[in-house]
Formats: structure tokens, C-alpha cells, sequence
């Protein structure tokens, strides 16, 4: 997969709408620029599917990307009919990615946490691809059970992710999903670790290898910005979650017990948040794409915090004309 194949390059909303029409920008940036798709991550202001399916009303009809959708606040019959209802309701195609959330947030909605969060995943994506496919669901599963259909239609092209950091996630998306979703991984680390452990799953259940997608948190370096303060504004969180402090460690940044300033810098040493200069970042890009990754989506979250909407969209038009070119 690496070197023969199309890399596209596509858009992350860097916050969460309070209103439908605040994505009206960022899908009107999708429609006339060489960017492939709009992405979305979780949002507990307006539901993305719900903000999608508002701004295809309001004339921009562009292909969406839900990185990742949290597998505890839907029962996946309803996860499959709500990104139908968006394939039909913007007539483009779907990314669906899901993903289990963190323990915490599994116990607060749950009672408690997924003993086995693949199991879960995995539950989960087969009774979703099969309701998508029209099949008469019979599925009892450990946490998720269905004996169901769903009412036949035609709907655009539905792909279904899995949010990945780690070998396993990865190689569980290897077997059931059509695109891996990552989020804060170095080009290497995605080179050496999560491909590999995506083409054996495929292997394993002998299919095709699924997409990779990176969602690459970026910014441009301009004389008024310090990069530490839009590492930290995008992803003090993450930075904090075990997951992804352990994620880090493999990809060989390691920041547990740093205060967020130094684990900024490594953030940034490391790859994992790309900065600097337009040549530099276009350099950058350039290694997830030979790393294998098909989309990279661009996430401009920090800057977007750190010094407003305008910077971010400038950033973003700046990048993709560089990346993508004209439509």
C-alpha cells in the first residue's frame, strides 16, 4: 500500500459547533478545494450527524467523516440507521468510525467499563456492517445483541472505521473495518507498528487491508505563535490519557511525568504534532504518506484555540493549496 496508492487530504472541524451553520465554512472549504471530506470527532454540543445532515440542508452536500462516534451512547442498530440517514440526507459518501470511548466515560454511561474493549468493537462493527448490508441480523454477542433488519434502500457508499492507536485495535480494524482512524500518531509509528498490525488482521480473515487515516494535528510557524501553547490547546487531554501516554511511548516519545510544556516540545520533536514553516509541514505530510496513509485530515484545533477561526482557516487554505491543490 505504500507508494502505489492516492493519498487524499481532508479537513477536521477544529471545534465543537454550538450551531449547525458553524460548519457552513469548513464544508464550503471542502466543496471548492482539492479537500477530500469533512471530519468530525464526537461532539457533545451539536450531534455531528445532526450538524452534517444541517449543513447538506443548507446547500453544502459534501463527504463526511465521523472520527470516532463513542460506542456507549448508541445501540448499533441505531448507529447504523443514523449513518444511513446521513449517506441518504447529503447523497455523498460516509466514513463511519466508532470507537469505545475511555473507561471512564464507558462506566459513567454503562455502570461499567467494557471488560474487553475489542470484543466490543468488534461486536459492534459486525452487527453494524450487517444491518448496512441488508442482511437479517442475528447477533448475541457478550455486550451487544440484534435480531433485526433494517428497511431497504439505496443509499451512497458507507465505510466503517475504527478509531486505532494500538497494535491491537489495529489488527481487530485489519479484520472487520474498512479504515483505520488514528489520532496524535507519528508518520513512523504508523509506518512500523499500526500497518503492520493492520495487514495481519487482513490477512488473517482474508480480506483487504483497510484504509489508513490520520488525523494530524498541524500548525504553521508564524512569528506571534509558541507551538507549546497549540500542542497543549489541542491536546492537554490526550496527554494526560494513559492510552495515549502508552501509545507515545512506542511510537519513542515518551512523556509521562513531564509537565506539559516539555511533553509539548517532545510532541512536536517527535512528529506526532506537525509544525513549522510550509516547506517543513509539506515535508511532514510527505512521510505519512509514504507511511502508507491514504487520508490524512489536517486538524487545526490549536490554532483555531490558541489564535481564532481566521488563523485556522487561513492555515488550512495555506496547507491544502500546497497538499491538495485546486479541485
Amino acid at each position: 500500500m505504500t507508494g502505489g496508492h492516492m493519498t487524499e487530504y481532508s479537513v477536521l472541524m477544529p471545534f465543537l459547533p454550538r450551531r449547525p451553520e458553524q460548519l457552513l465554512p469548513y464544508a464550503a472549504l471542502v466543496e471548492w478545494t482539492g479537500a477530500h471530506r469533512l471530519w468530525q470527532g464526537q461532539a457533545m454540543l451539536v450531534e455531528p450527524f445532526q450538524g452534517f445532515a444541517s449543513a447538506a440542508g443548507a446547500g453544502f452536500r459534501v463527504p463526511s467523516g465521523l472520527g470516532v462516534t463513542l460506542m456507549p451512547l448508541r445501540h448499533p442498530y441505531e448507529a447504523a440507521h443514523q449513518v444511513r440517514s446521513l449517506a441518504l440526507a447529503t447523497g455523498e459518501s460516509v466514513v463511519a468510525g466508532f470507537g469505545p470511548g475511555g473507561r471512564s466515560f464507558q462506566t459513567s454511561l454503562m455502570g461499567s467499563a467494557y471488560r474487553s474493549p475489542l470484543t466490543a468493537a468488534r461486536e459492534y462493527l459486525t452487527i453494524v456492517r450487517g444491518l448496512l448490508a441488508g442482511e437479517r441480523v442475528s447477533f448475541d454477542g457478550e455486550y451487544f445483541s440484534c435480531r433485526a433488519a433494517m428497511t431497504p434502500a439505496v443509499a451512497p457508499r458507507i465505510d466503517l472505521g475504527l478509531g486505532v492507536l494500538r497494535p491491537g485495535m489495529a489488527r481487530l480494524a485489519g479484520e472487520v473495518a474498512d479504515a483505520a482512524i488514528t489520532w496524535l500518531t507519528p508518520a513512523s509509528y504508523l509506518d512500523g507498528t499500526v500497518l503492520p498490525a493492520l495487514r495481519e488482521g487482513a490477512a488473517g480473515a482474508g480480506r483487504a487491508v483497510p484504509r489508513l487515516t490520520a488525523i494530524v494535528p498541524v500548525a504553521l510557524a508564524r512569528p506571534d505563535r509558541a507551538p507549546s501553547d497549540m500542542v497543549i490547546a489541542s491536546n492537554a487531554a490526550h496527554m494526560r490519557a494513559p492510552h495515549y501516554i502508552d501509545m507515545l511511548k512506542k511510537a519513542g516519545i515518551d512523556i509521562s511525568g513531564l509537565e506539559l510544556p516539555d511533553a509539548a516540545g517532545r510532541l512536536i520533536d517527535g512528529g506526532a504534532f506537525v509544525h513549522g514553516d510550509l516547506d517543513h509541514v509539506v515535508e511532514r505530510l510527505a512521510e505519512y504518506r509514504k507511511a502508507g496513509v491514504e487520508e490524512i485530515i489536517l486538524n487545526l484545533t490549536g490554532v483555531f484555540n490558541v489564535h481564532g477561526p481566521k488563523a485556522a482557516m487561513d492555515d488550512l487554505k495555506t496547507i491544502l493549496a500546497a497538499v491538495a491543490g485546486p479541485q
